[in-house]
């Protein structure tokens, strides 16, 4: 069962234009996200998928495979569809372009999920959350799973909500927030793109609550891996802090 990582890489951000190349401790973020992407054992090709020609020759430039995309794409996995197309692969894994510090282990962990249970059709990842500001914070996205680990429901709402007002410092460890990255089975991910934005999914702004009102399960796969996604210049200073901090080149 073939598994490849497609990274979506959209040059017109909305917060940070241009971020995909902007430069992380001197390497575009766009080539840092490749190359720990290519540590996974589980993917047997990762390829770029460019929404600008200048976009496709910088990943070129740096040994990645890169494909030339629709400008049009409504969402990342739109894209990672039209690349999934040009391939056999039986896995996808759509790995965003703004994640410098993705861990390939996660990866591989997601890919081998949908190995192991022919059921699922989706696997994504959460991490537990560490502090109370990532709890209340709106960008940091919640989710909430059952006793077989799939995805109950994702917010940008503090979830479960504590209704007897108990202190939610106490144990705030005993919640979950949703990583970006998606393993597809690969005639899923193209019936997916098929469906219309869905009510909830246009409410919280997430796409994968498309699936869950289409009523199917999404496995969720727990790390401890940190991530910092960029969206600000902030951010790209946190990431470098981190990887001084933890000896990463």
């Amino acid at each position: 069962m073939k598994a490849i990582g497609v990274l979506p890489a959209r040059w017109a951000s909305t917060r940070l234009p241009g971020k995909v190349l902007v430069k992380i401790a001197g390497k575009s973020m766009l080539e840092r996200v490749w190359t720990r992407v290519k540590g996974a054992k589980e993917l047997v090709d990762v390829i770029i998928a460019c929404d600008e020609p200048h976009v496709l020759d910088a990943a070129k430039a740096f040994g990645a495979k890169a494909v030339l995309t629709r400008k049009d794409h409504a969402s990342g996995s739109d894209r990672v569809a039209e690349v999934a197309a040009l391939t056999d692969a039986d896995i996808v894994v759509n790995i965003q372009a703004d994640e410098p510090l993705i861990d390939p282990l996660v990866i591989d962990a997601l890919v081998k999920s949908l190995r192991e249970d022919k059921t699922c059709v989706l696997a994504t990842a959460i991490k537990r959350i560490i502090s109370i500001d990532e709890f209340r914070n709106p960008n940091v996205v919640k989710v909430v799973i059952d006793q077989k680990q799939c995805a109950l429901y994702f917010s940008r709402s503090p979830i479960p909500f504590k209704r007897d007002g108990a202190c939610v410092e106490a144990d705030v460890t005993n919640y979950f927030k949703h990583l970006g990255i998606y393993a597809y089975r690969r005639e899923f991910l193209f019936e997916y793109c098929r469906w219309s934005k869905s009510f909830l999914e246009q409410e919280e702004c997430l796409e994968q609550l498309r699936v869950l009102e289409a009523g199917y399960k999404i496995k969720t796969v727990e790390t401890t891996m940190e991530t910092i996604g960029v969206d600000t210049p902030a951010d790209i200073v946190r990431v470098e802090t981190y990887m001084k901090a933890h000896g990463l080149q």
